[in-house]
């Protein structure tokens, strides 16, 4: 993904300013905590959001994240981006919610052949969509871990090194799951134009 010059300025200030409050929090600062919840909260929230399908349980994910962050500023070694540390944390955490929740744990592994990613590219896929609301249909209809990758790539912008650190899997599985996902998507957008184009 292109950043701007601007973009990633931003982004590197925005991370040294969390950084900073990190540091503190580890010294015990409830205040720099109160800021950095303010911050991440919303980051946070969406993507458990989209994770576990629910507003309770994407709250309860951020409180418990939060609680971690509480515990485990100290540990914080600065070799990724605060964001990207922080979604670690948050998908521990959402995995471990939906595992208590759901006594089978063992969602069937997703078929990991590889697909021609020029193929499909993501632009193209988003551009087959009548709509925003197909859009969003199509993607909350994709499976967990696909549903995840989709987010932080294109809501949170992180590269794929980060959204595997983050989500602690190899680079190879994030981009494959990315593939899948945009062939299901291409899929579902077409079944969805061709209902309307039906009705019409």
């Amino acid at each position: 993904m292109i950043q701007s010059a601007g973009m990633t300025r931003s982004n590197d200030d925005a991370d040294a300013t969390a950084r900073a409050w990190l540091r503190d929090i580890a010294r015990g600062d409830e205040r720099a905590l109160e800021r950095f919840y303010r911050s991440f909260h919303g980051a946070v929230f969406r993507f458990a959001l989209r994770f576990t399908q629910s507003s309770a349980d994407a709250a309860e994910v951020v409180n418990e994240s939060m609680l971690e962050v509480w515990k485990s500023a100290a540990d914080f070694r600065g070799g990724s981006r605060v964001l990207t540390w922080l979604l670690s944390i948050a998908n521990h955490r959402a995995v471990d919610l939906l595992r208590r929740k759901r006594r089978h744990a063992g969602s069937v592994e997703l078929d990991e052949s590889l697909i021609d990613e020029s193929a499909c590219p993501m632009p193209d896929v988003l551009a087959s969509a009548e709509s925003a609301a197909h859009v969003r249909t199509c993607v909350e209809r994709l499976p967990e871990r696909q549903r995840q990758i989709v987010h932080l790539t294109f809501f949170e912008q992180l590269a794929y090194p980060e959204i595997a650190e983050a989500l602690n899997v190899p680079s190879g599985t994030v981009k494959t799951r990315m593939m899948h996902a945009k062939a299901r998507l291409m899929r579902c957008l077409a079944q969805l134009a061709g209902r309307e184009g039906v009705t019409s």
